[in-house]
C-alpha cells in the first residue's frame, strides 16, 4: 500500500465519524429541512461549527486524494 491509500482510508475514517457526530433531529420532519424549532436554518456554534468546518474539510480531501490515487 502507498502513501495516498493510507491517508485515504484515515480521512475516509475521520470523515465518517465526524458525519456520525453531527447531531441530527429525531422528527420526520428533519428531513425536508424542517426541524423542532420552527425553521430550517438553524446558526451553529461552538463545538458545532467545528464539527461542521471539520467535516467540509475533509470531504475536500478525500476527493482531492481519491483523484490523486487514481492519477497516480
Amino acid at each position: 500500500m502507498d502513501i495516498l491509500s493510507v491517508l485515504e482510508v484515515i480521512v475516509g475514517i475521520g470523515l465518517i465519524l465526524l458525519i456520525l457526530l453531527q447531531e441530527r433531529s429525531s422528527s420526520g420532519s428533519a428531513l425536508f429541512g424542517g426541524g423542532g424549532d420552527g425553521g430550517f436554518y438553524q446558526a451553529r456554534r461552538g463545538f458545532e461549527k467545528m464539527i461542521f468546518i471539520g467535516t467540509i474539510v475533509l470531504a475536500i480531501a478525500f476527493g482531492a486524494l481519491a483523484i490523486l490515487n487514481l492519477l497516480f
